[in-house]
């Protein structure tokens, strides 16, 4: 589980940051990536890297302020051109839906693959067995949400070896004692599964916020997170200005990382007042209040790792 950070800017695109997209890499876990926001020219920021858009399987914007969403049209239909065959699907506040169909009407754009648009409300908008998908207002000028990606623990590993000594031979067995099935043998003994699978290894939490104020919701959309992706516009001699313009500083970041007891903070939707000369003290402000805290700049990846 890798985050790529594909554009890091607020509000228009500088020589330096693109604006807002990142990509969830699930390559391992589900074969596939995860879109969070898409504004203008993601598509070209991919081409920078290795990332294939036929991979991306779901899209979240967080909200509908053109630096995350104005490069939505231009990537669903380069997906086509680009070996996308499967499904996509779309979440993000309500309007969404208009957005999308319209920009592909008017310009005629066919699309090759399904496109699933889904027009989100707070709580569980996407679960299935491996993830689920929590998502909970900000506070923000305009609807914007943040989200919580849940990686479902995984089962512990078989036990091959003890089951061996047991005499139990290879075969659909092992695959019943590994779902969790106790088993009861041709001569009478039972087995009980748990008995011969490992530990479960518990799974990973990411938090994704749009652009907010500082707000309850996110401390609990962050709390206890692998990694909190939070918003920092400004640095923290501008708390007036943040929240006059409903965003966040470094420094308030850094306590909502601190209060939600996160592992780790990364920093985006940075300014472009700030020149790249300032992004280290930009860091260094959100590092006072929590020590475990980095600036995200384009292309940044972060390696989430299994806890062992």
């Amino acid at each position: 589980m890798d985050i790529l950070f594909l554009g890091t800017g607020a509000g228009i695109p500088a020589k330096h940051r693109n604006v807002s997209s990142i990509a969830l890499k699930l390559l391992e876990e589900r074969k596939s990536i995860w879109l969070f926001d898409c504004g203008e020219a993601t598509q070209h920021q991919i081409l920078h890297t290795t990332l294939k858009p036929r991979k991306i399987e779901k899209i979240f914007i967080t909200h509908l302020h053109g630096d995350h969403l104005y490069g939505l049209p231009g990537l669903l239909s380069s997906r086509s051109f680009q070996g996308g065959e499967s499904e996509l699907t779309l979440y993000g506040p309500k309007g969404i839906y208009d957005y999308v169909t319209i920009s592909l009407t008017v310009t005629e754009t066919h699309l090759k693959y399904p496109l699933k648009i889904i027009e989100i409300e707070e709580g569980i908008i996407f679960e299935d067995e491996k993830f689920k998908v929590e998502a909970r207002l900000l506070d923000h000028g305009i609807t914007s949400y943040g989200f919580r990606i849940i990686e479902k623990d995984r089962p512990g590993v078989l036990l091959a070896d003890k089951l061996r000594e047991a005499g139990v031979k290879p075969g659909p067995i092992y695959k019943k004692i590994k779902s969790g099935t106790d088993i009861t043998l041709e001569d009478g003994r039972r087995l009980k599964a748990e008995e011969f699978v490992g530990k479960s290894q518990k799974g990973r939490v990411i938090t994704v916020l749009g652009d907010t104020r500082v707000c309850e919701n996110a401390v609990i959309l962050a709390e206890n997170a692998d990694l909190l992706i939070h918003e920092a516009t400004f640095s923290k001699d501008e708390e007036k200005l943040a929240y006059e313009y409903f965003h966040s500083t470094t420094v308030q970041a850094a306590e909502i990382a601190k209060q939600a007891n996160v592992k780790q903070l990364c920093l985006t939707h940075i300014s472009s007042r700030y020149e790249k000369e300032a992004w280290r003290q930009l860091g260094e402000e959100a590092k006072i209040v929590f020590a475990n805290s980095e600036i995200a700049e384009d292309f940044k990846e972060i390696h989430i790792p299994l806890v062992k």
